[in-house]
């Protein structure tokens, strides 16, 4: 995914499987997203390269925004889930749990 410039509203696409994202947040630069251990595709006209590979077949989850467990500045939201995890590199990326609302009185 070198070649993609990763800003706001950028649609990417698994290689290997359904999952399909929209870039909320771009994150740092440098980052390698993939999805089923390969990396992921800005073009909607994709052919299916194979399989989600192993541990990264654990699957994404429709409407879940994900961002990397240790920099909060990336966050992707899951707009067609698949069998594939996504990941930066070999890091999988986890489910952003939702903020609690403050109390009201």
């Amino acid at each position: 995914m070198t070649d993609t410039i990763i800003k706001p509203g950028t649609r990417l696409h698994s290689q290997v499987c359904g999952t399909g994202v929209i870039v909320v947040r771009p994150g740092s630069p440098g980052l390698d997203l993939r999805c089923g251990g390969v990396p992921m595709s800005a073009s909607a006209d994709r052919a299916m390269a194979g399989e989600p590979r192993s541990p990264f077949d654990g699957g994404s989850l429709l409407g879940k925004r994900y961002t990397h467990p240790d920099d909060d500045s990336l966050e992707l939201l899951v707009t067609s889930p698949g069998a594939g995890t996504l990941s930066d590199g070999d890091t999988p990326l986890v489910v952003k749990e939702a903020k609690p609302l403050p109390a009201s009185d």
